[in-house]
């Protein structure tokens, strides 16, 4: 393929191992469209991007239209009509207090301007993060990412960073007989790590309410009610990053609310633009008022034209109620595959909320990672008109994260494939 040589030739492309054989021509909906004509379920988002789907017809006739009356002014130097509207559509319907934002690019970038502004706010510099996590590719975020696979010779990272330990109860290191048990003792922990590990001037501690490139990671609904208590004793700040979550992919338009805490300041992207880059974090007016002229700023963060993309998004979530089908959805998908974890051993683990869900693979009772396998599982689902994605830190989780729009047929499709590929993958253990 062309495209192929043009990647070789001239795309710093660190991610090649993982590169499906796909050259993409068109999407729309739930639905891929290669160059060849083949066909594919999409499974994976773009990784959790376009929850409203490829092409959702009123995001593209918003940024169409805003294309046609202004692409960029800088939102940071003069007033963006968009810019304003999506701050306050934002201060809506995020949860708790939340109020006022800053738009960027990215995740990371979101991220990163988050952890100053807990800095600013709070006059501390140390952060707090969870092990299995992660929270972007630059040098902050890799700091505070509790993933050694995706440091690789990155180091030596940001001094003032202590991690705790996951509420993974799969692999609970505190053989944990419950989930509620192993939320209980990753709490504990966390207070742990805060007296010892910490030269006590933590800024905040950061987490996504489920951990995904982590391996799809689903706290007890009791843990960030734990947390929160710990943090509020010590005065840390709870950042909540939902770049992977949010916007509907959990069954909640954020996945903090599946826990019934407020986080202090939320960072967003992925799903935030159906595709366009974009990404915020946003705070209680309190905090978000420790920045002051020129201690933040983004040439392009906050373009008119992904605003008024996120603003038609946000109308698309609520008028077709994305985040509700995407608990149906889920719920139907645990329903077929969760039993898998009893009949086939290949199948550790079956885990998620909404359409955020992971299949752990391992080879025996021990639970070794089933790495080779999963990327076969992979494989197989290409080559069935299934996109699906691998990941996990220990790179044997099955990810499925379709655009929310995927219907009760489609699902139903996904799940016969890929229970028909499994119990294929599991004869050859």
């Amino acid at each position: 393929m062309e495209t192929v040589k043009l990647y070789d030739e001239y795309l710093i492309t660190s991610m090649v191992p993982g590169f499906d054989p796909v050259e993409i021509e068109s999407a729309k909906g739930a639905k891929i469209r290669c160059t060849s004509g083949v066909e594919y379920l999409d499974c994976f988002s773009g990784i959790s991007v376009c929850n409203a789907g490829h092409g959702h017809p009123k995001v593209i006739a918003a940024a169409k239209a805003q294309i046609d009356e202004l692409v960029h002014c800088c939102t940071y130097v003069y007033y963006s009509p968009k810019a304003g509207q999506l701050a306050r559509a934002l201060a809506e319907i995020t949860p708790g207090d939340l109020q006022k934002s800053f738009l960027a690019n990215s995740g990371a970038e979101a991220i990163e301007g988050a952890m100053r502004l807990a800095r600013h706010h709070t006059g501390r510099s140390e952060f707090v993060a969870l092990t299995h996590s992660f929270h972007g590719r630059t040098y902050a975020t890799l700091s505070i990412t509790g993933n050694a696979s995706r440091k690789h010779q990155g180091g030596p990272f940001m001094p003032g960073v202590a991690f705790a330990p996951a509420p993974y109860r799969y692999r609970c290191p505190f053989a944990s007989t419950s989930d509620a048990e192993c939320a209980e003792r990753s709490a504990e922990e966390l207070a742990r790590t805060l007296k010892y590990q910490t030269s006590g001037n933590v800024a905040a501690f950061i987490a996504e309410p489920v951990l995904g490139e982590g391996g799809i990671i689903v706290p007890h609904e009791s843990y960030f009610r734990y947390v929160k208590e710990i943090l509020d004793e010590h005065d840390i700040l709870f950042i909540c990053d939902e770049v992977q979550t949010g916007f509907g992919r959990t069954g909640k338009l954020f996945a903090i609310e599946n826990y019934g805490v407020q986080p202090d300041i939320m960072t967003t992207a992925k799903g935030i633009a159906d595709g366009f880059p974009l990404g915020a974090f946003t705070a209680r007016s309190e905090i978000a008022d420790a920045f002051t002229p020129g201690s933040h700023l983004s040439t392009f963060g906050g373009n008119p034209v992904s605003c008024a993309a996120a603003l038609a998004n946000i109308d698309v979530m609520r008028d077709e109620r994305l985040p509700e089908c995407a608990a149906e959805r889920g719920r139907q998908i645990m329903q077929v595959l969760g039993p898998l974890e009893d009949e086939l051993a290949l199948v550790g683990e079956v885990r998620g909320k909404g359409l955020m869900i992971g299949l752990e693979l391992v080879t025996d009772e021990d639970k070794t990672p089933a790495a080779k396998q999963a990327q076969e599982v992979k494989r197989r689902c290409r080559e069935a008109g299934l996109l699906i994605g691998v990941g996990g830190s220990l790179a044997n989780v099955v990810r499925l994260q379709p655009p929310l729009v995927i219907s009760e047929e489609e699902t139903a499709e996904v799940t016969e494939k890929l229970t028909a590929i499994l119990r294929d993958v599991a004869r050859s253990l």
